[in-house]
């Protein structure tokens, strides 16, 4: 008697949802084609745990269940009562980056020293392939202005924390992705402002100090935060270094806060209130909060990464959602094409970050990582520019595919290098240490 597999029966009970929901959607019964959608993905979510090549992609199914009960049933996700749910958006941002800078610090920014090649490589191939790439396919598609500036955005904000996880799966080069993330989140405030407003103000107007403080807000203080975080809960520094660490974040913070004061006016008193504000929020409670950690976890970082992944995860998929419902009459006018322009963007990014480390004879290892960071942009921070742009349902639409989209087509390559090793004799991808290899096992 053959071993029950739950795994495979529930991939043909997707497929059997799939069938009668195609159906409804010909006989226009959407309400039901809609509740079936989002049974499919939500099965599918865990039928693909079954299968060691595909396990990854199990919360992309629950974003794409997410996204359909967002295009089915808008009304439920656009507003409660007096409560717009557009307000979430930025919490929810800080949230998630707060949980990736606690998955970082200091030392992350090591690699710069030991591979300064590569970093280069992905730091220039990431801010100036993604904003090209994005320039030329809406000139050539001719898309509406604001449809046309959520594309470029998706194009100018720095890579996220997704693209590290692709780079583990298919073991490439963890520390390079991880330090090419780190430089270009840094660098973000200053160069998507100035990259917006040169290539997409033509589209959407583009205040760059005030989306400068916007990304500091929604990014920065989010991620020393975390940063904190990890120094208090992991304990590993000296009581020294660790307050020369909270006193150079201070300093940050303090910095940062004087262009709130160039954009908003507030004065010198504004100022002060402003920096008393953000310290409480993003040094003071952090280090708190790092403290319950240790003291309750004992410093068990398994647990902490438990906790913040999940939220992070929760926190995307309600950024998706509400995006999805507040622009779902603009995605049925435009979804097909925005999606095949996203697509495009997609795999350009990945052929052109490949190559690009090709061209200047990197490694294969270093290449493939050069792919998911040039390719793999932080939609969540788009998504949250978007709507201080004050263009949600419109600017925050390609953003809103782009995430999931590049999740799906980030782990099939991933999944696929995986299964193809790279030759731990062959330090260079290009045609002349291939030559030398064979070379010298013929000698």
């Amino acid at each position: 008697m053959k071993k029950f597999n739950l795994h495979k029966t529930l991939l043909l009970l997707c497929l059997l949802l799939l069938i009668i929901s195609l159906t409804m959607i010909f006989t226009k019964n959407y309400p039901v084609a809609g509740f079936l959608l989002i049974s499919l993905f939500v099965v599918l979510s865990f039928a693909v745990r079954g299968f060691e090549a595909f396990k990854g992609l199990s919360f992309t199914m629950w974003m794409f269940a997410a996204v359909s009960a967002a295009m089915f049933f808008p009304q439920l996700f656009v507003q409660w009562g007096n409560f717009k749910t557009s307000v979430l958006i930025v919490p929810l941002l800080q949230i998630i980056m707060f949980g990736m800078g606690s998955q970082m610090s200091f030392e992350d920014f090591a690699g710069l020293i030991k591979m300064p090649k590569g970093v280069l490589v992905g730091f220039f191939g990431h801010y100036l392939i993604m904003p090209i790439t994005a320039v030329i396919i809406v000139h050539i598609l001719k898309l509406p202005p604001e449809i046309a500036a959520g594309v470029i955005l998706i194009g100018c904000v720095p890579n996220g924390l997704a693209s590290n996880v692709m780079s583990l799966l298919c073991n490439a080069n963890l520390v390079l992705a991880v330090t090419v993330s780190a430089v270009t989140t840094i660098a973000g405030p200053f160069i998507t402002p100035f990259l917006m407003k040169v290539i997409g103000g033509q589209y959407v107007e583009i205040n760059v100090w005030a989306m400068m403080m916007d990304i500091i807000k929604m990014m920065i203080f989010p991620i020393i935060a975390g940063f904190i975080f990890n120094l208090i809960n992991s304990g590993k520094l000296s009581p020294r270094k660790r307050n020369m660490q909270l006193l150079y974040y201070a300093i940050t913070i303090l910095l940062a806060n004087l262009i709130h004061w160039y954009v908003y006016q507030t004065g010198f008193t504004g100022y002060l209130l402003v920096s008393l504000k953000t310290l409480a929020m993003w040094i003071v409670a952090p280090v708190i909060l790092g403290m319950l950690f240790r003291y309750y976890f004992k410093g068990d970082t398994k647990v902490q990464k438990q906790i913040l992944s999940m939220l992070s995860m929760v926190g995307i998929a309600v950024i998706v959602t509400v995006i999805t419902a507040a622009g779902q009459e603009s995605l049925l006018t435009v979804g097909g094409v925005l999606l095949l322009v996203v697509t495009i963007q997609n795999l350009l990014g990945y052929v052109l970050g490949y190559n690009a480390g090709r061209l200047f004879r990197l490694p294969k290892r270093d290449c493939r990582t050069l792919a998911f960071e040039v390719s793999m942009s932080n939609g969540g921070l788009a998504s949250g520019l978007a709507m201080t742009i004050g263009n949600i349902a419109t600017v925050g639409l390609a953003p809103a595919i782009y995430g999931p989209l590049m999740n799906v087509t980030g782990s099939t390559i991933a999944s696929y290098w995986r299964t193809k090793p790279i030759d731990p004799n062959e330090k260079h991808g290009d045609r002349k240490s291939k030559k030398a290899v064979e070379e010298k096992k013929d000698n």
